[in-house]
């Protein structure tokens, strides 16, 4: 892989940390703060994907709707699911779960449903997944408020989202020839659409949601597009199997902000945990 290339993936996992951080950082209601910022989000990527559709490379279809359509609703569910589990467990815990299972699920996924047939060493990677989890959570059955195997659980669910938008956009920009930007412009739009009559109803929140969250909207708003669009642009270049682990470095760089940033604690087990599920993601990938 390229040294340009290399950087471009890293910067992504940084961008990627970072908006994950941002969300944990928010405050107030968790439907007014994801529609707040995919409204935004989908604002700031219109004028990039519509390119496409004026210069002739990508048609407006019915393919192009129904596949926006599908991925707004998983990202929908992705993204509540995300923020609950970081309403409840800590940013350490959730997020090197949530990306390490995402794509052991997507892999057994892939077996199930398209019949694929993983080497042998993609199935050591799952196994070093899910022991790199054991180490991220500790102690699973430890009593008290935060209990980490509920934590676990939180994590595990949001990977499943994470499996299943994975697996269908992979399907809509490969298998349907969609143009990446334009489709998940649309996806954008249609989720804020989506969670719009939702956010309605909590009408006399929004404008002091926003108020209290504008740093957080902006900041996912920004870097969750800036992060799968650089990852998007170095896949151009490079193979899929190095530059998905290479992204999923983004949990050690989390595991340090959430020390920095939350004083949340183990962070030695953490950071190594962090780097077993990394390991795991590697060899899947592989």
């Amino acid at each position: 892989m390229r040294p340009g290339t290399i950087a471009i993936v890293l910067v992504a996992a940084v961008a990627h940390a970072v908006w994950n951080t941002m969300s944990k950082y928010k405050r107030g209601d968790t439907i007014l703060f994801v529609w707040a910022y995919t409204c935004a989000a989908a604002l700031l990527c219109v004028p990039i994907g519509i390119a496409p559709v004026i210069a002739g490379t990508q048609p407006v279809s019915w393919q192009l709707a129904a596949g926006s359509i599908v991925s707004a609703v998983l990202h929908a569910v992705y993204s509540l699911t995300l923020q609950a589990g970081y309403d409840r467990f800590d940013l350490g815990l959730v997020y090197p779960v949530a990306r390490g299972t995402g794509p052991v699920l997507t892999m057994l996924s892939a077996i199930l449903l398209l019949g694929e047939r993983p080497t042998g060493i993609a199935v050591i990677g799952a196994i070093v997944v899910v022991a790199g989890i054991v180490v991220v959570a500790g102690n699973p059955f430890r009593s008290g408020q935060r209990h980490p195997l509920r934590g676990v659980l939180w994590g595990t669910a949001t990977g499943a989202t994470i499996a299943a938008y994975t697996l269908w956009d992979s399907y809509s920009v490969t298998s349907l020839h969609q143009a990446p930007v334009t489709y998940f412009t649309g996806a954008f739009l249609l989720q804020s659409l989506l969670l719009t009559p939702r956010a309605l109803h909590r009408r006399d929140q929004i404008q002091t949601a926003i108020r209290t969250n504008a740093v957080p909207i902006l900041t996912v708003a920004v870097f969750s597009p800036l992060a799968y669009i650089l990852v998007l642009t170095a896949m151009r270049t490079a193979p899929v199997a190095l530059v998905a682990p290479l992204r999923e470095s983004s949990i050690v760089v989390g595991s340090l902000l959430a020390w920095r940033l939350f004083h949340e604690a183990h962070l030695a087990r953490r950071i190594i945990g962090a780097a077993i599920v990394l390991a795991g993601i590697a060899a899947v990938s592989l």
